[in-house]
């Protein structure tokens, strides 16, 4: 091998992409594995061996999927006379001695080996690292990487023995920091990966050749070794745009097959439109559906007057009118004398929607309430009423689900909040639909989905967006204030909007105080609030732990403008309707998210009347800036994922979005778009992914994201 040198850089080691040869433009190279190197054991030591396995690191093709979090540049190997003191580098030189030196505190060991190259010595420092001594003998050739800590002592922080900068790791080049746990050091893992010069050309290639020469994308081989070892920040990112574009295909595959399966192995029964109900209920309402509205209605009606069941997602800024929409569709399937069903999260959201469904429909049809709540008495009643299909319109929460819930036709079931529910309640839904039929099902969220997110955790569904306002909606201006004379002027504001006749919410982080937390909690501060600032005026308090009776009451008091103030905790985030609410106050408002404050902020203004939203809180968090500069619900979810990212916009991974090795949500979404519009193209030309030039694709993403998703329909 060639000595390294003073100034040498890493060698270029992996070439970025093979020639296409004409008979490689159909089918990938190679269409099997080689399971005796990808799945050969990774040793670690004994001690980190469960650290790996924490990591999801037991075989040779784990490790090589295993992408750095970064890398850190030390492609300059810098001649020792050179440095300064407090510089980190790395350098090539030859040990000329070594001993261990005791410290007084006779715990601590001390390494020092005087080094040199050909432009002068120094002395390299270890510490409690005794056994170097015998390890690195007179005459060793090593990089090493520190920091000048003095003028000529060097403390080393990585090292290795070599002859040629090549053979580097740690030390030389672009090199890898991979995410570590208690019991395994990035080293460690820089070490094994080794392997991966090896085993890269035993990867599969699941990308036709014409599908990378457009894109000018490298082979998988390629991409690999550039994503752990590039020689540049350049062949980096060409790989990990490569491997991005590669995991959002397979992605987009998976979700496009599963919804062709849905809708191909499931019957629904069709509800065409008879005029005896929808028609004169929307004739009767008073107030005029907005267009985005009448759109989402017709587009509704054509999917239930097919046998396919309708897979359906409305979304929908706060206000925008979802729940009228959704009625429309439950009364198709009642006045096609079939039943439907409201399954919203919570207790206090269900019984909000009870409340607006029977002001919407004004005595139109029986509805009942089925929660955990929900009497053993009434709910014997309710069961046996779904079960004869005396009760056509049920609202309720998980309680719906239950094994002991029978309908006697149910077609149609409306999701509200549908991110907060599993797979497997959705599915308990489907099974409620006679023998032989799947229900038809709209799933419901007033929290606007950005476009990359609604393409991969919501691309088996097909969307309909509501955005326009009803007419006659009083403006909410948002302010982010802080301090006593705020708080005094806040509380003015609110008895001046009382004065006036309306009403408003403070809203507190907690049920009861917590020291270790220190926000205020709802139940003190509504004592402390009717005692003082609003002594001449009703207060009232809601929460979740709250019994369901007291609950309706406190709302029905607040609804009825019997109360002036609604002290609560986020319960009434969504489906709360008071027009005459004006004012809305959120203490500590850092606690909530950019979509929690845009909709507690929806509670207000949906009236005639102005409203003001005040949020407790420093005016430099960026999430609270971003509420008070913008009212589009839909461009803050865009910057809330700019700021959080996509799992957590979602929350957790059943909530829909599988986990991302690579790609970067929403930096990517030009590559994503790409990626959805190829995956509907492959599966138009091949749906069942049996040509050979797509089952490497169908079996990659099978094997990539199967597990993570929804089972497909038997």
């Amino acid at each position: 091998m060639t000595p390294v040198q003073p100034g040498d850089t890493l060698p270029r080691r992996f070439a970025s992409s093979e020639p296409f040869e004409p008979h490689e433009l159909a089918l990938p190279l190679r269409s099997t594995p080689k399971p005796s190197r990808l799945q050969q054991p990774i040793q670690f030591p004994k001690r980190a061996q469960d650290a790996a396995e924490a990591l999801g690191l037991r075989t040779a093709g784990d490790l090589l999927e295993y992408f750095p979090r970064a890398h850190a540049d030390r492609r300059d190997v810098r001649p020792i006379g050179s440095l300064g003191a407090g510089e980190k580098a790395t350098i090539a030189a030859v040990i000329r001695s070594i001993k261990v030196r005791p410290t007084r505190n006779r715990r601590v060991k001390i390494v020092e080996a005087k080094v040199a190259d050909e432009s002068g010595p120094i002395v390299a420092v270890w510490f409690n690292q005794p056994w170097l001594a015998t390890k690195l003998p007179e005459g060793t050739r090593v990089l090493l990487h520190g920091e000048v800590r003095r003028r000529n002592q060097f403390t080393v922080a990585e090292y290795e023995v070599a002859d040629d900068a090549a053979d580097a790791i740690h030390t030389v080049g672009f090199v890898p920091v991979y995410g570590a746990t208690k019991g395994i050091t990035p080293a460690m893992l820089r070490e094994r990966a080794g392997v991966i010069r090896s085993l890269v050309h035993d990867a599969i290639e699941p990308l036709p050749a014409l599908m990378r020469a457009r894109r000018g994308l490298p082979d998988r081989s390629a991409a690999l070794a550039a994503a752990h070892f590039p020689e540049d920040e350049t062949e980096h990112e060409q790989a990990r745009i490569r491997l991005a574009f590669e995991e959002l295909l397979m992605l987009e595959l998976e979700v496009a097959r599963r919804k062709r399966a849905r809708q191909e192995t499931g019957r629904a029964r069709p509800l065409e439109p008879t005029g005896e109900m929808v028609a004169p209920w929307l004739a009767q309402l008073p107030f005029t559906l907005t267009g985005d509205q009448q759109r989402a209605v017709e587009r509704i009606d054509r999917d239930l007057a097919q046998d396919r069941p309708m897979q359906r997602l409305l979304m929908g800024d706060v206000g925008t009118g979802k729940t009228a929409v959704s009625l429309s569709a439950m009364l198709r399937a009642l006045e096609n004398g079939r039943q439907a069903a409201l399954m919203a999260p919570t207790e206090t959201l269900a019984e909000q929607h009870l409340l607006t469904l029977d002001r919407l429909l004004g005595g139109l049809v029986p509805i009942a309430l089925l929660t955990g709540s929900t009497t053993a008495t009434r709910r014997r009643e309710i069961l046996a009423r779904l079960a004869s299909s005396e009760l056509n319109l049920v609202v309720g929460t998980h309680a719906l689900i239950e094994p002991t819930v029978e309908f006697r036709d149910l077609a149609l079931y409306v999701i509200d909040e549908q991110h907060r529910f599993g797979v497997r309640q959705r599915a308990a839904l489907d099974r409620k639909a006679p023998d032989g039929l799947v229900p038809h099902a709209l799933h419901m969220t007033a929290t606007p989905i950005p476009r990359t997110l609604a393409l991969t955790a919501y691309g088996d569904l097909d969307a309909t967006t509501l955005r326009e306002l009803p007419a006659g909606r009083g403006p909410v201006e948002t302010y982010v204030v802080d301090g006593e004379r705020a708080r005094a002027r806040a509380y003015q504001r609110i008895r001046e909007e009382i004065s006036r006749g309306r009403q408003c919410f403070v809203v507190c982080p907690l049920v009861t105080e917590s020291e270790a937390l220190q926000a205020k909690a709802a139940v003190d501060e509504a004592e402390r609030l009717q005692a003082t600032e609003f002594k001449d005026h009703r207060v009232q308090l809601i929460h979740g732990q709250m019994p369901t009776q007291q609950k309706q009451d406190a709302m029905r008091a607040f609804a009825s403008g019997a109360a002036h103030v609604l002290v609560a905790t986020s319960v009434v985030e969504v489906g709360i309707d008071v027009p005459n609410a004006t004012v809305m106050l959120i203490e500590e408002a850092e606690r909530y998210g950019i979509s929690q404050l845009h909709q507690l902020r929806g509670r207000i203004g949906r009236g005639n009347h102005p409203g003001v939203c005040i949020l407790f809180g420093s005016a430099q968090n960026p999430r609270l800036a971003a509420v008070a500069a913008e009212r589009d619900g839909f461009v803050l979810a865009e910057i809330d994922l700019e700021l959080r990212g996509a799992g957590e916009v979602l929350g957790t991974r059943q909530h829909g979005l599988p986990e991302f090795k690579v790609a970067r949500l929403p930096d990517d979404a030009e590559l994503l778009q790409d990626a959805s519009d190829v995956a509907e193209a492959i599966l138009a030309a091949d749906p069942q992914l049996t040509d050979p030039a797509d089952v490497l694709l169908r079996d990659a993403a099978a094997e990539r994201f199967g597990a993570d998703m929804d089972p497909i329909p038997a």
